[in-house]
């Protein structure tokens, strides 16, 4: 018997004559899932989860930026000069160093001794109240009408 014949798709698209076959046969189109099956994929996916909270747990256990004391070097202040470039002060010992950053490369600009007065604002904003500040002066300018009601 001539496939070509008697189905024309045929040549155009072998891979439908199967499951139009299977569909003829009278057998399901989906298998039954067991409960095997589904407690095979949520055995594993706790592994991949337990593998990753693993993961988080050794970075912020053994990563030594994640520490919050006192570092040897601390950036002081910083002004975007550009889309990707930046100049920043950076503090190392008892020195200020103006850097200029950009994609690649980062050039020491300037260095000075750090400042007498400097004590007072040694002091690092932390990073809650410093974005809490900033969203609200950013939230203030783009409404002028927040102010008053604040």
């Amino acid at each position: 018997m001539n496939m070509r014949r008697y189905c024309p798709g045929a040549l155009a698209a072998p891979g439908l004559l199967l499951p139009i076959a299977v569909l003829a046969a009278g057998e399901p189109a989906t298998p039954a899932v067991g409960a095997g099956s589904v407690f095979q994929v949520l055995l594993g996916l706790a592994i991949v989860l337990a593998m990753v909270f693993a993961a988080a747990w050794a970075i912020r256990r053994f990563n030594p930026n994640a520490a919050g004391g006192a570092g040897i070097v601390r950036i002081v202040g910083g002004a975007s000069v550009g889309n990707r470039e930046r100049v920043l002060v950076v503090e190392v010992a008892d020195t200020w160093l103006v850097v200029g950053v950009a994609p690649g490369r980062v050039s020491q600009l300037h260095s000075l001794p750090r400042p007498q007065n400097a004590a007072a604002a040694a002091s690092p904003i932390t990073p809650v109240a410093g974005f809490a500040a900033w969203l609200k002066q950013t939230m203030d300018k783009r409404n002028p009408q927040n102010r008053d009601h604040a």
